[in-house]
This record gives structure tokens, sequence and C-alpha cells, in this order.
């Protein structure tokens, strides 16, 4: 083991924090969803090396070549009590570099921020992680119970070769852990001047799904009732166009009611115009709560034909269907009503949805973290609209909690920057956050 430093040094932490993002965003790991993905074996033999520089011999397994996730357990002071998951993905979208005004894989520091591809989604917590762990190890620190680190393969397609596979194939790795941290929560927005910390409690489900349209094949010229593009575009136009009601999970009412609190603003949990102007309140993070009111789909592609005077017999097309916790077999009969006859419906990826109880003692202990570094903060949890590897957690019985604790600037749009261009995250919110996460790990 490394020699023990004397004492905590958040200023030494954040640094160490910074300079491994910085490492981790030169990695260009490109998930494009399909065998073309530029794998995260690189990424992960980095992360492997930090470890084993500590004296650790962590888990590495490869779903299929260069896919690579990486574990290690953490040996807690109380054996007996349930082990937590801390886990981070490894992999990115991919980055247009052409529109783009800083490399995405140079991580340059400018303006204050860490600007890369993974800045927060979520390069950032793996080095968070990472640096809270050599800290710990440097200082002789065990956590309070034991803690699973999991850097893994595939989130940003579903996770199918990163977080399921492990709990497929090895889920002995996760053995008595009940709850797991991972991304999209503990950051903070502005809501009526006060600075509000948001975590993730629970996430839509997420159902990718193919639909395939037959007909009858011929000749441009002829007249085609049975035209599989004419059933293909009636389908795609009937689901995108269905308004689908409010539906408010237990999480959104707790949203809603903390923000409302706050801003003094009426709110009627029945009425839509009620809601709408509460979530408004907060600012950017609407983002990502405005689309958790409803399940929701979205058309995404169409593929038909091959030359223009000749009826295909074939039309397919995909969604993107996000149904809320407890909506997906109501949602998968509403798409297979709205498609009608003729056109069938498979899933490319389908995934549960999640919604966690809250208070717990775990997010007690975050809102603890959190008002230790900001006394006058509020925290309150929400509904992610996307999707997280907490999914494949669940399948183990894990309840799964996001909380990467950034305080960020009042005029800095974080949603913004999942998946998008010129993604970055500031700096003083990523050092000061690691503290912020130490402090968590250390009462959990």
């Amino acid at each position: 083991m490394a020699t023990h430093e004397p004492a905590f040094s958040p200023a030494a932490l954040g640094d160490h924090a910074l300079a491994i993002a910085q490492d981790l965003i030169r990695f260009d790991t490109t998930n494009t969803g399909d065998d073309a993905a530029q794998g995260e074996r690189a990424a992960a033999e980095y992360v492997i090396g930090l470890l084993q520089d500590l004296g650790y011999e962590p888990f590495y397994a490869e779903s299929e070549p260069r896919r690579g996730s990486v574990v290690l357990r953490l040996e807690g002071a109380d054996a007996a009590r349930p082990a937590l998951v801390l886990h981070g993905h490894l992999d990115v979208v991919p980055a247009a570099t052409a529109d783009w005004t800083a490399d995405p894989f140079g991580a340059e520091l400018r303006d204050g921020c860490l600007w890369g591809r993974g800045a927060v989604d979520m390069k950032d917590m793996d080095a968070m992680m990472l640096a809270v762990v050599a800290d710990w190890t440097k200082r002789g620190v065990k956590p309070p119970r034991d803690i699973v680190l999991a850097f893994l393969a595939d989130e940003e397609a579903g996770g199918k070769l990163g977080a399921h596979w492990l709990v497929d194939h090895h889920p002995d790795l996760f053995a008595g852990a009940t709850e797991a941290v991972g991304e999209v929560g503990g950051f903070s927005t502005w809501v009526a001047g006060r600075r509000v910390y948001l975590i993730q409690t629970a996430e839509k489900g997420l159902a990718w799904l193919k639909l395939v349209a037959t007909g009858t094949a011929g000749h441009g010229s002829a007249i085609n009732p049975d035209n599989a593009v004419a059933r293909l575009a009636a389908a795609v136009s009937a689901i995108a166009g269905h308004a689908w009601p409010m539906h408010l999970t237990p999480t959104m009412q707790a949203l809603l009611r903390g923000v409302a609190d706050l801003t003094g603003l009426p709110l009627d949990l029945a009425d839509p115009a009620s809601v709408r102007a509460v979530i408004d309140a907060l600012g950017p993070a609407q983002r990502f709560v405005a689309a958790s009111t409803a399940t929701a789909v979205n058309a995404t592609g169409l593929t038909a034909g091959y030359k223009v005077n000749v009826v295909p017999g074939e039309a397919a097309g995909t969604i993107d269907m996000r149904p809320l916790p407890g909506d997906h077999d109501a949602a998968w009969a509403k798409v297979r009503e709205l498609a009608g006859p003729g056109v069938a419906i498979e899933a490319i990826h389908d995934d549960v949805a999640v919604e966690n109880p809250f208070p717990v003692p775990l997010t007690e202990a975050m809102a603890g973290a959190i008002g230790q570094a900001d006394p006058s903060a509020t925290v309150l949890p929400y509904l992610l609209s996307a999707g997280t590897d907490a999914k494949a957690f669940s399948r183990l019985g894990i309840h799964g909690y996001g909380f990467v604790p950034l305080a960020l600037p009042p005029d800095f749009d974080f949603t913004a920057m999942f998946h998008g261009v010129d993604e970055r995250v500031p700096v003083d919110s990523l050092t000061r956050g690691t503290a912020v996460l130490a402090d968590f790990l250390l009462h959990c």
C-alpha cells in the first residue's frame, strides 16, 4: 500500500480528480451502438493501472472484444452491513468534431471548465470515484461498509455489454449489495434564488422499438391499396401524434411539492398547466423533468423502398418509447393499438423503469454531505426521463440513486451538456464535488 498521509486535503483530492478526468476524456471510448464502437479497453486498462498502483487487483472482463468493465470491492469497516455499488460508465456518445469549438477528446481547460466528451457523462464521476479511493488508500481510511466500484462498458447503448452482462454472468461481484449510486443526480439548479440539488431516485423505462409494415410489392404506376410504405407512415404518424396522459409518480409529486413550497406557486397536481408552471421554475433542469410527467414516444427512423417507381413489400421504422414507472405494459399495448394491422413491432432494447423510496438513510447521507458544503441548500428527489445502469442492478434487487454532487453556477445549462456539443463541466464544481462525494461515502 502507498504511504499514509497525515491529513485530508480537499484541494489535493479535487486536483487529483481533475487530472484523472482529463486522462479519461483523452481516451476515445465512443459507443456507436454497433460493431463500429471504439470499445472501453484502453480506458479500462488505465483504471486498472491506477488501482494496481494502490495495491489492488481489480476484476476485468470483456463481454466482446475491447468492450471491457472493471470491478473492485473495497472492504468496509462493518462487514455485516449490506454493500453499496458505486458505478460509472467508461463509454461516451459520438462527438462530431466539426461542430465543437474544442477537441472533444482534448480535455482542454478553458473558461473555468473542463471540456470534452464525457466531461459530465460521465468521466467526471469516474474520476471522482478513483480520486476518493486513492485518498482513502494513502490515508488508511476504510468506508463504513463494503463498496463495490464498477467502471462499466456500453451504458450509452443500454448496457447489454456492460452492467447487464455483468449481472447475467458475474452476479457474485455484487453479492450482498442493496443500494447503488451512479449518474445524473446530485447536481444543482436554482429555484427562487436558492440552490436546489436534485437527487435522482427514479428513471423512466427504455424501449427502442422497430416497426415493420408489410404489403404487396408492385409497379409504382398501379393502384395499390396494400402499400407497406403508406401503412408504416400512418402507423408512425399515429404513434408520434398520440397525446399521452399526464401521470405523476410519487417521485414527481414530491419534487413538485418541494418546488411549489420554495416558490410559493400554486400547485394543482390534476392540472397540467399548474404542473408545467412549477416545473418551469426549475430553470434549465426542467429539460430532464418536464418529460417525466407522462410516457413519451418519438419517431427516430424510417427505411423503405429501393427505386422511385417500385412499391416495396416491406417498410421499417424505429421509435424510442420511454414509459413511466408502472406504465410499461399499458404503453406497449397502446403502441400496438396505434400501429394498427399489418405492422409488426419488435423490441430492439426493452428495459425497466425504476422508482426507489425517498427519503431513506442513503439519501439522507447525501443531503447531509451537501449540507456540510452548502448549508443553505435544499435537496429534492426527481425522476430522470432517460435511463442509466441502475436498470441492470435493479434486477438484483439493488435500489439505484443518481448522485454526482456538483454545485453549479446559476447560468450554467448543465442538462444541455449531456450528449451535447461542447460538453464541459466547471472545474470548481468538479473539484469541490469530489470532497462532497467523499464525505457522503464515509457517512452512508
